[in-house]
């Protein structure tokens, strides 16, 4: 008889041990690494760019041969960029480039640069000034 107490009891702790769909960790939130290609524009303290492409998953490595495009693309899109401190933006403003990051969708969806590069010295006409 002890026997089968010892077994009932091991048998409720391997129950009771199981996690439940309830008991499982939460899912991790993931941040794409994009590039978008567009308009570089200064809008007060802020860099934007405008007239842009779809985000694109990508790596975050610099963009270079057939990552560089020959015209200016004339997307729909605007994007805030942030960290931008350790480009040199100003030289390429009003220029189109090709920026790769960290994509953050929101209202105003952000990238957080992690390359910038020259791809056209103008811009799309359409891209709002």
């Amino acid at each position: 008889m002890p026997f089968l107490s010892v077994l009932a009891v091991l048998s409720a702790a391997m129950v009771v041990s199981e996690p439940s769909a309830a008991q499982a960790p939460p899912a991790r939130k993931t941040v794409e690494i994009v590039s978008v290609t567009g308009c570089l524009r200064e809008q007060g303290t802020s860099w934007m760019l405008v007239a842009a492409t779809e985000p694109t998953p990508s790596l975050a490595n610099q963009a270079a041969g057939d990552d560089i495009p020959k015209a200016p693309p004339a997307g729909k899109n605007t994007f805030r960029l942030i960290g931008t401190s350790e480009f040199n933006l100003p030289q390429m403003k009003d220029k189109t480039v090709v920026i790769r990051g960290l994509f953050i969708k929101d209202k105003v969806s952000r990238i957080n640069v992690t390359s910038a590069v020259e791809a056209v010295a103008t811009c799309a006409t359409v891209a709002p000034k």
